[in-house]
């Protein structure tokens, strides 16, 4: 396979280089990533200042693209300029934090797999939960598992998988649960401050608040130790309502 790697943590993430190291043998693999940390930064594109892609050295031996831009900003020109083909495949973490939930509006590291996506390349989010993360390496090779699949069986235009592993290896999982987005909401806290000039800063925080437990939810599939896939996709469209809003009538007075 011809693959895409891309992050939302910086070209110098472990979890990147652990898949690049997992794919390389038998894959060819480009590494486009940002140049330093974008989390959080969804889906936004760099409009108002100039792109450079920097080729680097990691570790001494792998080679990537640093990009200073968002996760999109990667694809973007990962696809448009850097490689001369369009890839099989785009993966882009190995994110450190689970991106489940609304937590997945906000992720660059599923923004930058919903861009490949519009591009017409499949396209895979990994995320595991937790921040203290010793086998990244076992997590890449189910990455690589899950993109052969992909590459054999399709994903709809548009669509991409979102991933997500318990903190724990791939033996001490209690499987794989297709699941979808929960929306529970954030229970959102600021704490507020004063700086040396005495003037008053925030710093944002929040918690998932878990008033449903539902095990086709892809935050309860986690929180049982499962494997969480959930298909996303980027119409954004809710056919659930546009029919009925077409009998409402709007504008007529």
């Amino acid at each position: 396979m011809k693959i895409l790697l891309t992050n939302d943590d910086g070209i110098h993430a472990k979890g990147l280089w652990a898949l690049c190291k997992q794919l390389e043998n038998r894959h060819a693999v480009t590494v486009v990533a940002p140049d330093r940390e974008r989390s959080a930064v969804g889906h936004g594109i760099t409009l108002h200042s100039p792109l450079h892609a920097t080729r680097v050295h990691v570790n001494g031996g792998w080679t990537g693209y640093a990009v200073n831009g968002t996760p999109v900003d990667c694809i973007k020109l990962g696809l448009v300029e850097i490689l001369d083909s369009k890839p099989d495949i785009v993966i882009s973490g190995i994110n450190p934090g689970a991106n489940v939930g609304v937590n997945i509006n906000y992720s660059g590291t599923v923004a930058a797999a919903k861009e490949a996506a519009l591009y017409g390349v499949p396209a895979i989010a990994g995320s595991i939960q937790g921040n203290e993360i010793d086998h990244y390496g076992d997590i890449a090779s189910f990455m690589e598992e899950l993109a052969e699949s992909v590459c054999k069986k399709g994903l709809p235009f548009g669509t991409i998988l979102n991933v997500n592993f318990p903190c724990a290896t791939r033996k001490e999982c209690a499987g794989i649960r297709i699941s979808r987005q929960g929306i529970t909401r954030l229970s959102e806290n600021f704490e507020k401050r004063l700086d040396p000039r005495n003037r008053i800063y925030y710093w944002y925080g929040n918690d998932l608040e878990k008033t449903v437990t539902n095990s086709e939810i892809d935050s309860t599939a986690l929180d049982e130790r499962f494997i969480s896939i959930t298909p996303i996709q980027c119409d954004m469209t809710d056919y659930t309502i546009l029919e009925d809003m077409k009998e409402w009538e709007i504008g007529k007075g």
